[in-house]
């Protein structure tokens, strides 16, 4: 086991089976918040947050688009079950003791993507001698910048007035929403000899 991806091949490229293993996770992450955020958009924007919402959509689908494309893509015969269980946790989870059931559901729609964004870090595992003009090493750089620019805008939601008042259980949402995520890729990296460290 290691925490890098490799051992990288003779064009110190990442292997096949380490790409799709992680494209895939990504690709179900990001898919899940570009469904959710197409879902609880309204048909008329009327708040700040949901024209945020609205340009997150769109940044979330470029983020599969890329992956679709930069990844070398071998089989992995593992993925069926893995993929479910990953689908699973996705699900909506509207934050509770907040009244207003659109707020609540973009509230926890915020937490999930705060807690993919923030957590799923693959740009990390790259070592440093990875090409750094291969196309899946330049894609996981190109997520991790989109990352932190889409992470500001959930803080600033989740910190928000419209959420004041419900600050402990946004804060609870946040940290069960980190835990879930931060386990599931814990355990997808290690089925393609990567471990990192987390918190229990």
């Amino acid at each position: 086991m290691s925490e890098f991806f490799g051992p990288l091949d003779s064009e110190s490229r990442v292997p096949p089976g380490q790409q799709t293993r992680v494209a895939t996770f990504l690709i179900s992450a990001h898919g899940a918040l570009a469904r959710q955020f197409a879902f609880t958009l309204p048909m008329k924007l009327e708040s700040a947050w949901q024209t945020e919402l609205n340009a997150q959509l769109y940044r979330e689908t470029e983020i599969i688009s890329l992956l679709l494309r930069a990844t070398s893509w071998v089989p992995d015969h593992t993925l069926g079950y893995m993929a479910a269980s990953w689908e699973t946790a996705w699900f909506p989870a509207p934050i509770e003791g907040i009244p207003d059931r659109t707020l609540a559901v973009a509230a926890g729609l915020a937490a999930l993507a705060h807690a993919v964004h923030a957590g799923i870090r693959p740009a990390a595992l790259l070592p440093a001698e990875a090409n750094a003009n291969d196309p899946f090493v330049m894609a996981l750089r190109r997520i991790e910048f989109e990352n932190g620019r889409l992470l500001q805008a959930q803080i600033l939601f989740l910190k928000g007035p419209e959420l004041a008042p419900f600050r402990n259980a946004v804060s609870a949402a946040l940290e069960r929403r980190h835990a879930e995520i931060g386990k599931l890729w814990a355990e997808a990296l290690e089925g393609a000899g990567i471990t990192i460290s987390r918190a229990e």
